[in-house]
Parts: C-alpha cells; structure tokens; sequence
C-alpha cells in the first residue's frame, strides 16, 4: 500500500468549486524521449561497415541502433512483430527492415522515423541489399526472385519489373527441376558490380546467375550433372550423387575473397565448398573426378544439428584469396553442449588441398540468437580483420575481437571458455545489479546546476564505458549534437541509481546522450564501516546543497557532499550511543559528509527538509529517526510507530505557519491544540494504511490517524516505489512548489490543502483537515479494478493537474486532480513494447511530467505532456548518419572509379580497392550509386521477354565454346546447298569485302537445324576430331593465360592507389563534421 500526498492551494475558491480538474486528453502524449539498452527481446544484427553502426531487430517490433559515445536509437513499428531481416543500405543513412508479416520498411536514421513501407504479397524467404546501390534481392517461398528499389529522394520503395521465377531458370539451364521450392539464400557476388547473384534452392540446387547476360554461370547441387563423379573421402560416387540430390540447403556464404568459393550449410549438419569460377570445369576434373565440391563434417555422429548460420572471414596472415576463418553455429551433434565453432582453414593449391589447421567452439552465454562479422575499418592487402559480435538472449551483445580469436586458434584445446567484451552499458542494470532509481529536476541557472557542473568537470569519467582489458570498442558512428558537447552547457537534470554492491551512480541527464557524472563506491578506501557495501533500498536528493543521502539494508545512512571537492579528509561517523570523527584519503570527488547507523533494519523512506539541514529516516520495524545533518547529529528516533510493527513505506514533511485548527488527539476524544507558528510536522504513512503526523522538532506524538483503507496487505504488494521516492509529491508537487512557507501569504496555510492516498484497489482524496482530526471521510474515491502498483502526481502549467498509475497487469492511467476523472488510458506494452515484471516498480522515478522505467538491460525516459519539450528534442539528438564520413567515403569511390576508367582495369580490381576501403566486409562491394545504372537498365525489364531464344540455344552448343574462339577457320564442307552457304559465311572476307566492307546485317535470324550442323560438324573421323580439339584447347590456354598475366600487372598497379584510399580513411574514421 502506498500513499501520494496531493498540496492543492485554495485561495478565494469555495470547497465545491476545487473539485473540477483540468487536464484533458489533448495534453497528454506519452512518448519515449530517452532510451538505452539493449532489448531482452533481440534475435538479429546488422552492421554498417563505413559508419560503423550496429542495428538489432527485436521480436516484438523494435530496433535498437548502437553508435559511438553512447548514442543509441530506438525505432518502434506499428505493428508488433518479429523482425526476420535487417539490413542496411550502407553509408547512405536507411535501414531496411522485414518483419513476419512480410511488410518492408524503410527507416531513415538521420531524421529516426519510418520513411516508407511496402506490403509484400508472399511470403518472404530471403532478402539481400546490392552494396553500394539502393537495389535489394527478395526470394520467396514460391521460388521467385524479385528486385525492389528505394528512391531515397521520393521515400518510396518500388518494385522492379525484373524477376526470375524456377521455370524460367529451369528452362535457361536445360533440364526441369521443382518449381515449388522456396528461394533459401541469394548472395550478390564480391567485386561483380552486382553483375553476378547466386540464387539458393531450399532442395540444394544452386545457380549463380549473370544479370547482365541474362543467362546461368553456374549450376551446382540438385540433379547437376557435373556432381555424378564429385566425390568425398567417406562417400562413393553413387551414393554421393543421390545424397546431394536429397539435400536441404538451411545457410549460405562467400568463402574467398573474390567470390569463387561458396560454402554451402544443410540441415543434415554437412558443410559443402562449391568453386564456382567459370573456368572450374575445364580445369577440376582428374582421374574421372570433379574436385570443384569439398565436403566438411563438424562430427562424425550419424545426427547433427543444421547448419543455421554461417560467416566467412579472410586469413589475417595471408595473401591468398581462401584462407581464412568459417564461423559456425550448428552442424554438430544432436544433444551436444550450444556453442559457437569457428575453424582456421588453408588453401595451398585447389579445393584437393583444403586444410583445417584449427578448431575453436566457443561456449556461449545464454541461447545464440544471431551473429556478426564487423571488418576492421581501413584495412588492405593481407591486413584483414574482423571482430565479431554474438547476441545471445536476452538482449547480451558479446565482442570477440581478432586478438582473442587469434589466440583460442593458436591454442590446442578445442572446447574453450573465452572471456568476450561485453557491450559497455551507459547504465548499467544486471551487472551489478540495479536496486533503486531517483530521477531529479534542478532549477535552471541555480547554484546546483553550476556545482554539479563543476563535479562533471572534475571527474570527467565520460559518457561510455571503457571496454575491459583496454579493447578498442569497433562501434563508433553517429555524430553529437552541438549542445551537448558545448563547454558552457549547464545540467538541468540528473538520475541517480543504486546497486546491489552499495555503489551509487550519478548521470546528467540534461540531453538525449546521457553521460556519468560520478561513481561513487559504497565503501570507501580506508575506511571501515559495517554495512556500507550491503545492498541501496533508497535514495534522496536535495538540489539546494547538493546533498544526496543512501540508506541500504543494513540500516546504515550516507550522506555524500556533491558540491564539488571540499579538500575534507574526516567524516562524521554517528551511532545510538557515540559519535566519532573519522578519516579518509584525500582524492577528488564526492566524499562522506555523514554516515549514520542507528538500527540493524532496512532502510525504506528518506526525506530531506529545510534545504537539506533535516533528513527524516523511515525503518522497517516501524520506526522513524530524525537527524540533523548540519551538525551531523540525531534529533531523535521514534519507537515503532504502529502496533502492528508495520514499516514505513512513506515520510512526507509540512510547516504551518500562524495556523490554528482543531485536531483530535489520540489520547483525548475532543481536545483543541494550538499549532505552534511554523511547526514542521511529519506526515508517515506505514504499511498497514495509517497516517500518523509527529512534530519534526521533537518526538511529541500528539495526534495518529488511521484510516480504514486495506488494512490487510500481502508483502508481495508492498509500494517499493513509495519507498524509493517518498518525496515526489511532498517536495516536487507539494511544499516546496504548491504551498511552500516560503512562497505562501500568511493568509494560506496547508490545512486548505488535500491529501492523496493510493492503495491497491482505489484512490482517495482528503482534505488535510479531516486527515489531521482522523476522519475518514474522502472528496473523491476511485476503486480500481486491477491492482495499483506505483503513482505518481505531475504538474501541468505549474499546478498539479495529473495522477498517473501503473497497474500489475502493465496498464497505465492519466486521471485529472482533483476529481480523479480518467483521462486516458495506456500501457507500457504500447509505449515501449515492454511486458511487466515483478518489482519494475521498485526502479520507477519520476519529476516534472517525466518517468523514467527499467526492465532488464534497458532503461527509458517517457515525457508525458504533449506541449512540454524539456529535452530539446530534435535538435539535442545525436545524429545517427554521419555525412561527412559519407561524402568522404563517395569521394574515395569515385577516384577508384575514375582510376579504373583510365587504367581500364580488370573485373574485380575496384572492389578490392573498395573492400580495402570498408575493411574487407566479405559479402560484397561498396561502390557508388553511379556504377548500377547498368543495373537499373536490366531491372526495369524481365529478363527472358527478347533472350530466351537465344538461351536455349547457346546451352545446347555450350559444349561448342572452345570452337568459337576460332571464327576465321573454314569450316568442313558437305554436298548440301544450305551447307555451302554456311561454308561462304564462316570463311574469308572476298576480295570486294575488302575493298568495300562487310556489308552491315545487324539483324539476327534463326538458323535451321541443317544449317548449325553444318557449320560445327567436323570432317573425318574421330581421332583427327580429338586432335582438332586439343589444339584448340592448347590455344585457348595461353590466350588464357596472357589475360592472367595481364590482370596480375593490373593488379599490382591499383595497389598503390589502394594504400592511398586506405590512408584517407584512416585520417577521416575518428574525425567529426565539426573537425573538418
């Protein structure tokens, strides 16, 4: 049970015209200005590799993006479902997400909110973003790929005429497969320009597809012919043909550098390796085997897991374009311990040569709900590194950073227990453990403001964490706004937390980015005093001398100075029976002013008085002390003040001054006592629902009052927010600002004032004179149908209008004051999509129409007023896209480009410069929005309407390849006239030709049967046939190799200009917009 008590003036107005409020439903907007943390609900990751910003999707609706300096973000759909893709349109500022019932949504970072969606038809199997461009792959259960575009400058998502369906691939690759397997993996091919996609069946047929050409580079998987003699060590031909043909691909990703090795995850455990290069056939078959497919098992069991997800990292030690590290989650045995497998893995020559030189499973802590791969910013040549990011539940972000990696791999133990970098909190809640919150309004321009200015100054501990072990944390994006990281910036606004350890920390809260005041232990070096590290049950702060008092379960009180550094080295140490002066080590920051232990009994209730000189001290044995803090003594302390031995769960402080009233004593029925001019009476409100008042200058009981208002209360319902924050509406909405002695005319006096009583089951209204003469007879009385948990009163246009209730079931209600009229109704599920927890309560704080909540890891500021902008939003928020790393990022893309244009370099050479550039993301390339409009071209129209003729035909004659390269070679000649025309086409320009030209005949026809058989039969018999060939292939070899030497030249050129590219990105990663 719990009690809020409501100081309402009454000036020239009669008792009946009070009664009316005035808060409507206009004025309110529940929103979240301020959240940190990371939902318990994530379940994926992306991550920008240029502005180094990590997104988490969550199951219930939300985004949480993650920058550097504690900027974070939180986007909320309207719709309250999973989110089963993320991904962003790199260095452009939006984030692409896909939620389960398939809609698309656009969010734009700089601006944080919602730019456009789009509501797919079907259901969305796979989704990927071309890198660099604004053009996005989407794969559905029907087995159809389809291309969107996003226009950045009209906000809309649109979707592209091109699309590949089974049939049409069925019919380009010459024989039939089912049409009715859902698309389970599409990946744009490193360093093509977005050319090449590899398209993935959930069957096992995979396809990697020309967008250009419009035509299949590679078939694998399914009833490929080529995989009839593909073999493994432990499968026969046979056997292996019929078991690939059976496979179920689950996860897919590039396993080389240059996009010609795929490995290939399925949901039997086994992990396949697929060279995908065009030249792989010519070249790969030995002995009557096809050595393009390496098979690799995590176990040998007969039952593994399903490969879910897996990452490909390039060696940090190598040149060679396989080495590297495969990341693995799943694809062991079934019943084996959760982990995370990573391998080292060696390419020497060939897929023949394929080596494991290193196994690591990395035990996780809690369940694996994604992984990410982040390449380390500027890398080039053979410096690739990767950190790699875990999200396991709920809501844990691991860093395992490329030292720690390359140290378990050095190591022999295969099972291993790493320590990874957990994510560095603004505020920390689990660890330790958060116990009581106090959210506090300072007076702007006022003495406190500058004197816990100057505190932030001195201590400078800074706004995030640093990460153990003196780990350069890799998320560094966003940009601060001007305001909070101005020099002359006062704080306006302060949250103070305890933990379960006995720290305190203070933050200033006075932006969007919340940074750490002080740090304060909960026992000082030095010193040592029984009880002072046990667990905080309350705080209280008092913003005219700065002084913040803790009280925790031992019974023991601290009272810290936190006005700057006072060069003091002693504190006052008070027990019942003695007083000691004792000393401590000089060092900056807050000290002990006091530290008081009067009872072995938890500490519930504190509350400051007469600017901090009083502080009234609530037990749970029912007992109430009453110390004097300026002289650091006790005034004095109460015996149990109920006969039930119920604790104080609220103290509440009132002067009266030049009033006189009749009060009922409770010892004399009728008795009229004289109030002394300005007598400071305690109002304490205990557990079992009575109110007494004691006079706070000395232990005089003279009246108790109890009103009949659930006598009988569970523990389990306690008012822990009461507890923590008893002063709310005694010093934020009562005394101090409604009927303050400082403020009020000698005319008003606080027994015109009403008193607020919360319980479990109704609201009640008081006026203060029946409370103080014991009659329980209410203004107003509201009963509730659900259980109250925690209220609050706020003020609108300085008075107090609200009363706000949070209800077990996580139900919230706005009631007007006085009249208890409901306003409007909410909840915390709507709000911050959170569910309510057993004690969330004990950590609810709130001042000046604003309530901070925690839940789990994650804290939230929620501003209840629709006209109030205490927190300067938009302008105070950080920025979420950092444009001038971006245009620097365009301008190092375009040099590349033009580089390439003069140097007319080799396919792939720009990508290797731009995957130096981003740190080499494994993926794909980033390259500039200029380079797809070849794409554009293509995706504006289907691709099989004017070439699938022409398909047909160059799969039937793919055998033919090598003759083509010889167009100048007579063919043989046969007695048909239709022969002897192909025999004049495909022979020697004529003398008239020469003279004139070939005559222009662009137009193409359709060649008979006859006609092609001409053209390509060879005369004689078959072994001058074989010999014809070979030489052809003998041929067709070193013009082969003539165009490798030249790419390696090419090669070795752009490399110079990589080291540039490389050194620009390093001198602009750490600089800000306003460093330019």
């Amino acid at each position: 049970m719990f009690a809020k008590r409501l100081l309402q003036k009454a000036v020239h107005h009669s008792q009946q015209n009070v009664q009316h409020g005035y808060l409507k439903s206009e004025d309110l907007d529940l929103r979240v200005a301020i959240h940190y943390g990371i939902p318990s609900t994530s379940s994926t990751l992306a991550f920008d590799p240029i502005q180094r910003l990590l997104a988490i999707g969550t199951l219930d609706g939300r985004i949480k993006v993650i920058g550097g300096d504690g900027i974070e973000g939180l986007f909320i759909s309207p719709t309250q479902l999973p989110y089963k893709y993320l991904e962003f349109i790199q260095n452009q500022g939006f984030l692409i997400s896909i939620s389960n019932d398939n809609d698309i949504q656009v969010w734009n970072l700089e601006n944080r909110c919602l730019s456009c969606c789009l509501q797919w038809e079907s259901n969305i199997t796979v989704f990927s973003v071309i890198s660099g461009s604004h053009f996005m792959y989407i794969g559905d259960e029907y087995g159809l790929m389809s291309v969107i575009k996003y226009d950045a400058e009209d906000g809309k998502l649109s979707q592209l005429p091109y699309n590949i369906s089974a049939n049409s691939l069925s019919e380009a690759a010459g024989f039939s497969f089912p049409d009715d397997q859902p698309v389970v993996g599409i990946l744009p091919q490193p360093h093509s320009s977005g050319n090449r996609v590899i398209i993935a069946y959930a069957n096992g047929l995979i396809i990697l597809w020309d967008v250009s050409e419009a035509q299949i580079s590679f078939i694998g998987g399914g009833k490929d012919l080529q995989l009839k003699d593909a073999v493994d060590s432990d499968v026969q031909d046979d056997a292996f043909e019929h078991h690939l043909q059976e496979k179920e691909i689950s996860a897919i990703c590039w396993a080389s550098s240059d996009g010609s090795l795929l490995a290939v995850g399925y949901i039997d455990g086994d992990i396949l390796f697929w060279n995908t290069s065009s030249i792989a056939s010519s070249k790969g078959e030995r002995n009557g085997q096809n050595i393009n497919v390496v098979k690799l098992q995590l176990s040998s069991a007969e039952r593994r897991l399903p490969v879910i997800v897996l990452q490909w990292s390039p060696s940090n030690r190598s040149r060679n374009d396989y080495n590297g590290q495969l990341f693995i989650y799943g694809g062991d045995e079934i019943g084996s311990e959760e982990g995370l497998t990573v391998l080292s893995l060696e390419w020497s020559s060939g897929m023949e040569t394929v080596r494991c030189v290193a196994r690591v499973d990395l035990t996780l802590t809690g369940s694996f709900a994604d992984m990410i791969l982040l390449p380390t910013a500027g890398a080039t040549g053979s410096n690739h590194k990767a950190d790699l990011f875990v999200l396991t539940n709920p809501g844990q972000l691991h860093l395992y950073d490329d030292t720690i990696l390359s140290t378990l791999l050095s190591e022999q133990e295969r099972k291993q227990f790493a320590c990874p970098v957990e994510f560095p909190v603004v505020i920390p809640t689990a660890d330790p453990s958060m116990t009581v919150a106090k959210f506090s309004v300072l007076p702007t321009g006022g003495n406190s403001s500058k004197g816990l200015s100057e505190l932030a100054s001195m201590m400078k501990p800074g706004s995030t964490p640093t990460p153990a072990g003196g780990i350069k944390w890799p998320l560094t994006g966003g940009v601060p706004t001007q305001l909070s990281v101005a020099k002359d910036n006062s704080i306006d606004r302060v949250y103070i937390a305890g933990y379960q350890d006995g720290s305190v920390r203070i933050w200033d809260v006075s932006y969007p980015v919340m940074s750490l005041i002080c740090f304060l232990e909960g026992e000082v070096q030095g010193t040592n005093l029984a009880g002072s590290s046990e667990p905080v049950t309350t705080l209280n702060f008092c913003w005219h001398t700065l002084s913040l008092a803790v009280g925790n379960e031992c019974g023991v009180v601290r009272i810290y100075n936190l006005n700057g550094c006072s060069g003091k080295t002693n504190f006052h140490y008070v027990t019942e029976t003695k007083c000691e002066v004792k000393s401590f080590p000089q060092g900056k920051g807050p000290q002990y002013k006091a530290v008081f232990s009067l009872l072995k009994s938890p500490v519930l209730a504190l509350q400051f008085w007469n600017c901090g000189a009083k502080l009234a001290v609530g037990f749970v044995v029912g007992h109430v002390a009453v110390l004097d803090v300026s002289l650091s003594s006790i005034l004095f302390v109460t015996d149990c003040l109920s006969s039930s031995l119920s604790p104080i769960v609220s103290v509440s402080w009132l002067e009266f001054k030049n009033a006189h009233s009749l009060i009922k004593s409770s010892k004399h029925s009728e008795l009229e006592v004289a109030v002394k001019p300005e007598e400071e009476i305690i109002f304490i409100l205990t557990k079992d629902a009575k109110i007494i008042f004691i006079d706070g200058g000395n232990e005089s009981n003279f009246s108790v009052s109890e009103l009949d208002c659930e006598k009988q209360l569970e523990e389990s319902s306690k008012d822990t927010t009461a507890k923590s924050e008893p002063e709310l509406d005694a010093s934020s909405t009562g005394t101090e600002h409604l009927s303050s002695s400082e403020t009020a005319s000698s005319q008003e006096h606080p027994l015109d004032a009403l008193v607020l009583l919360c319980c479990e089951n109704s609201s009640r209204l008081y006026s203060m004179k029946s409370v103080i003469q014991g009659k329980d007879k209410t203004i107003h009385k509201v009963k509730h149908t659900k259980r109250c948990c925690w209220t609050t009163t706020f003020k609108k246009d300085g008075r107090v209008g609200g009363l706000l209730l949070l209800f077990q079931t996580g139900d919230l209600e706005i009631r007007s004051l006085p009249d208890l009229e409901l306003v409007k109704e909410s909840s915390i599920m709507s709000i911050l999509r959170w569910n309510f927890k057993a004690n969330m309560d004990k950590l609810m704080t709130s001042d000046n129409a604003q309530v901070t909540l925690t839940s789990g890891c994650e804290v939230a500021f929620i501003s209840l007023l629709a006209g109030e902008n205490d927190f300067r939003i938009p302008e105070s928020l950080p920025c979420l896209h950092d444009r001038v790393l971006a245009a620097a990022a365009d301008a190092a893309f375009s040099f590349s480009s033009n580089q390439k244009n003069k140097q007319v370099t080799a396919p792939g050479i720009l990508g290797g410069i731009v995957k130096g550039f981003k740190g080499g993301k494994v993926n794909t390339s980033a390259i500039l929005e200029s380079n797809f409009t070849h794409l554009e071209s293509r995706f504006l129209k289907t691709p099989f309407v004017d070439t699938a003729r022409n398909v047909i035909n160059k799969h039937e004659n793919v055998e033919l390849d090598i003759d083509d390269i010889e167009i100048d070679e007579t063919p043989a000649v046969t007695g048909s006239s239709s022969h002897e025309a192909v025999r004049t086409k495909g022979g020697k320009e004529t003398d008239r030709e020469k003279l004139l030209g070939a005559p222009d005949d662009s137009t193409p026809r359709v060649r008979t049967a006859q006609e092609i058989i001409a053209k390509y039969r060879k005369a004689g018999d078959a072994s001058s046939a074989a010999a014809h060939a070979r030489n052809k292939l003998v041929e067709r070899q070193e013009k082969l190799e003539r165009i490798s030497r030249r790419t390696e030249e090419l090669q070795s050129g752009a490399e110079n200009f990589a080291s540039l590219a490389d050194e620009l990105v390093k001198a602009m990663e750490n600089r800000k917009w306003w460093q330019i």
